[in-house]
């Protein structure tokens, strides 16, 4: 099973940016399709951005042309560039992985806290 782990969280005000990294484990990163999924307090988990093994993209509304999600497949790892935050962005973010076979994986999660 792929190891996913997330980094870059953390307290940010309001119209602040953040990146998130995911580091994924294994020697079939670039065949993966990536996705970042956030859980806001009381909330269900949702997806806000996809990437496909093409680099095809896809985002939830309501981040739409403030995220962007890439990959770097040199070094194993997709990104999430979070910017002009809002306080309803606040939320645990997890990295998924999905193989070529089917398998997923989630990383452990990582905070993002926007506060002023």
């Amino acid at each position: 099973q792929v190891q996913l782990v997330e980094s870059g969280g953390g307290l940010v005000q309001p119209g602040g940016s953040l990146r998130l990294s995911c580091a994924a484990s294994g020697s079939g990163f670039r065949s993966y399709a990536m996705a970042w999924y956030r859980q806001g307090p009381g909330k269900e988990r949702e997806l806000v951005a996809g990437i496909t093994s093409y680099g095809t993209t896809k985002y939830l509304d309501s981040v739409e042309g403030r995220f962007t999600i890439y990959r770097d497949n040199t070094k194993n790892t997709v990104y999430l560039q979070m910017n002009s935050l809002k306080l309803e962005d606040t939320a645990v973010y997890y990295c998924h992985g999905l193989t070529t076979r089917g398998e997923a994986s989630w990383g452990q999660g990582t905070q993002v806290t926007v506060s002023s």
